[in-house]
């Protein structure tokens, strides 16, 4: 049975030349466990609810053995079904990828199947890096959830699917940009944002088609980005992005690791990132500055780098209490 405003389900099997870890490659792009736009069900299947070209459109990827089966619903569902390589992984390129660290060469054995996923949404990868300038995700999550619930509009699902938190499935669409740059100053207040990073979405929304068109792409002229601190940015898409006011480094790296797949795009400025890789690859912490150090052998898969690690478990022991949780919305 078809749910709200669903259009008739369409279907396609790809057969990757890799083991692909489905759970790995998009978990970037779950914010938090109760991502409205993100959902697993009970059988192991994915979900992601998209405002595609087409419209909006509602996927759902699952492996079965060493075939990739998808079903994708709603006016998006030819292109989601078209773009399920890329999400994947497929334009993913390791090429002069060689883990020279122990530790790396290790997590490289135990996650075959990671790859970097490119979704070519580059606004759909850009609200939720922006919420998550410089807080903790608890709370950029929390305004996730809520705006999407108030602004975007119910994906077209099929009833009776059961998540594995043991709800219905129930997933919204993101709002378009249009939205966006309309959503009024009280409900970016009562979903915990504050005026800087409510004024960065706003004027990303008004640009958001110049942001689209180009793709983007890795591959654009001019190379893959510098994303050093103070370094020439000589990428396209990267220039684009750092254009808008309040889109640095770190918040144009997050987005183009989604967005457009780059496997050397560094998180600078990240709260827990320099630590991590310290940590892992010489056991102790560092800054910014030591990390790309770290990271200098690796130019052209940094970012593959830094997933990695994390999968590693390794972590510098916590000195001092958790930073707490606030909210804009008692201010």
């Amino acid at each position: 049975m078809l749910g709200v405003g669903e259009v008739g389900i369409q279907e396609r099997e790809w057969r990757p030349p890799w083991a692909v870890d489905i759970g790995l490659v998009l978990g970037p792009h779950r914010r938090g466990t109760g991502d409205p736009a993100f959902a697993v069900d009970t059988g192991g299947g994915y979900w992601r609810a998209v405002r595609t070209p087409d419209g909006p459109g509602t996927l759902r990827v699952r492996r079965c053995s060493d075939v990739v089966q998808a079903a994708a619903w709603g006016p998006g569902a030819a292109w989601l079904l078209d773009a399920v390589p890329e999400m994947l992984g497929a334009a993913d390129d390791l090429s002069g990828f060689e883990p020279k660290h122990d530790v790396l060469r290790e997590a490289v054995r135990r996650h075959p199947g990671l790859r970097v996923c490119r979704t070519n949404r580059v606004f759909e990868a850009l609200v939720p890096a922006v919420l998550e300038q410089k807080v903790l995700s608890t709370e950029a999550w929390r305004a996730w959830r809520y705006l999407l619930r108030r602004f975007g509009e119910p994906a077209p699902v099929p009833r009776g699917v059961v998540t594995d938190r043991g709800h219905a499935l129930d997933l919204r669409v993101p709002p378009p940009p249009e939205t966006w740059a309309r959503i009024p100053s009280w409900e970016w207040h009562r979903s915990g944002i504050e005026a800087v990073r409510a004024r960065t979405i706003i004027g990303a929304a008004r640009v958001a088609s110049r942001l689209e068109n180009g793709g983007g792409r890795v591959d654009d002229p001019g190379g893959p980005a510098d994303n050093d601190p103070g370094g020439p940015v000589d990428n396209a898409a990267e220039s684009r992005l750092r254009s808008l006011p309040g889109v640095g480094v770190w918040t144009a790296a997050e987005t183009r690791q989604r967005a457009v797949g780059d496997p050397d795009a560094v998180s600078v400025g990240d709260y827990h990132l320099p630590g991590l890789v310290g940590w892992a690859l010489t056991g102790s912490k560092t800054d910014d500055d030591g990390m790309l150090e770290l990271l200098e052998p690796y130019r052209g898969h940094r970012h593959r780098v830094t997933r990695l690690l994390g999968l590693t478990g390794a972590r510098p022991p916590r000195r001092g209490p958790r930073l707490p949780v606030r909210d804009y919305r008692s201010f």
